[in-house]
C-alpha cells in the first residue's frame, strides 16, 4: 500500500471537530431542510410570477399547465444538471475553476446542435439531444486529454485553456451560421433563456435525473478518481474507466440542457466552490447541496430577468454572466493571494 493511501487511511482517524461532529448529530440536515423550505418558495413564486392573469383571462389555468408548470421543472432540472456538472469536472480535474462553461464543453454542444440542424433541419428533440451530447462528448474528451498531456504549472491556467478552446470552437459555429443563413438560431441559443421551456418542449431534461442518480451511485469512485490516479490505483478504482464515465455524465447534462434551454455559463463554477468552501469536497454528501443551490441560483437569475424590465425578460445568461464572472474574478484573487501568502511564509522560515 502507497504512503498515499497510508495518509488517506490516517486521516480518518484524526479527532473530529466540532463541526463534523455537528454534521453527524444532524444540524448540517436541519440546514439543509430550512434550504429545501425556501428554495420551493423561490419555485412557487415562479409559478405565479408572469405577465400573462392566471384569474383574469378564462384560459389562465390551462396556461398554468402549459407554460408555468414546464418552466418551473426546468429550472429545477437545468439548474441541478449544470451544478452538478460543475462538480463532477472539477474533482476529475482537481482543479476549482473548470466547469462546462469554463472548458468548452456548452460550445461544442452549440456546434453539434447548429450541425444537426443544418443537415436535418426536421430533426426531433430526441435527435438534436444526442447531436448535442456527442459533441459535447468529444469536446470534453478534448480538453482532459490536453490536461493529460501538457504539465500547467498554474491551476489559473486551466480554465484560460479552456476558455481559449471554446473561443475556437464558438469562433467556428459563428462561421458556421453566419455562411448557412442561421445566426439566429446561434443567437438564440446563447441567450440561454426558459421562455422555450413549455409543454412538448422541456420534457427532454428529465434524462438529467438518471445522470444525477449515476452520478450518486458512483459518487464515492469519483471522489476517489478526484485525488489522483496514483491513489485511485492503490485502492482499487479504475481510473481511467472513472474518467470516462464522468465525461459522460458531462456531457449528457451539457447537451440536454443545451438542447432544452441553452447556454447556462459559470452556474457549475458557482455552486461547487460555495458548497465546497463549506462542506469539503466529498461528492456524495455535497451532491444534495449542490443541486440545491444550483436550484435556487437559477430561480432567482429567472425571477430577476423576468421582473426587472418587465413585460420583457432579460435571458438567464446575461445574468448568471454577470455573477459568475464576479465570482471567478474573486477566486482567482483569493488563490493568487493564498499563493502570495504562501511564499511569503515559506521565505520566512527560510
Amino acid at each position: 500500500m502507497s504512503s498515499q493511501t497510508t495518509a488517506v487511511r490516517s486521516s480518518e482517524n484524526q479527532p473530529q471537530t466540532e463541526g463534523q461532529r455537528n454534521t453527524r448529530h444532524g444540524v448540517s440536515w436541519g440546514w439543509f431542510a430550512l434550504s429545501v423550505i425556501v428554495v420551493g418558495g423561490l419555485l412557487v413564486l415562479s409559478l405565479f410570477t408572469g405577465e400573462y392573469s392566471l384569474t383574469k383571462n378564462a384560459d389562465g389555468w390551462d396556461m398554468f399547465g402549459i407554460t408555468r408548470v414546464p418552466r418551473t421543472i426546468a429550472l429545477v432540472l437545468a439548474g441541478a444538471a449544470m451544478a452538478m456538472s460543475g462538480l463532477v469536472m472539477q474533482l476529475l480535474t482537481q482543479n476549482r475553476f473548470v466547469e462546462p462553461s469554463t472548458t468548452g464543453t456548452t460550445e461544442w454542444a452549440g456546434l453539434g446542435l447548429l450541425v444537426v440542424l443544418f443537415l436535418y433541419p426536421e430533426a426531433s428533440i430526441l435527435g438534436k439531444m444526442m447531436a448535442a451530447v456527442t459533441a459535447a462528448f468529444i469536446g470534453t474528451v478534448v480538453f482532459f486529454l490536453f490536461l493529460r498531456r501538457v504539465s500547467l504549472k498554474s491551476s489559473l491556467i486551466v480554465p484560460i485553456v479552456g476558455i481559449m478552446l471554446g473561443a475556437v470552437v464558438s469562433a467556428v459555429s459563428t462561421f458556421f451560421a453566419v455562411a448557412t443563413g442561421m445566426l439566429e438560431t446561434l443567437t438564440v441559443w446563447f441567450a440561454g433563456s426558459f421562455t422555450a421551456a413549455i409543454r412538448g418542449q422541456y420534457e427532454v431534461l428529465w434524462i438529467v435525473l438518471l445522470v444525477l442518480v449515476g452520478v450518486f451511485v458512483t459518487a464515492d469512485r469519483i471522489t476517489v478518481a478526484g485525488l489522483g490516479e496514483d491513489v485511485a490505483t492503490n485502492i482499487g478504482v479504475n481510473y481511467n474507466r472513472m474518467l470516462l464515465l464522468g465525461t459522460i455524465f458531462v456531457a449528457l447534462a451539457a447537451g440536454v440542457v443545451t438542447v432544452a434551454v441553452g447556454n447556462l455559463p459559470f452556474l457549475g463554477l458557482i455552486v461547487p466552490n460555495i458548497v465546497s468552501l463549506i462542506r469539503g469536497d466529498d461528492l456524495r454528501s455535497n451532491l444534495p447541496w449542490v443541486c440545491l443551490l444550483g436550484i435556487g441560483i437559477v430561480t432567482v437569475c429567472d425571477l430577476i430577468g423576468r421582473t426587472i424590465i418587465s413585460p420583457f425578460e432579460v435571458p438567464v445568461s446575461v445574468i448568471l454572466g454577470v455573477i459568475g464572472a464576479t465570482v471567478f474574478v474573486v477566486l482567482i484573487i483569493k488563490k493568487q493571494n493564498a499563493g502570495n501568502n504562501a511564499r511569503r511564509r515559506t521565505a520566512r522560515c527560510g
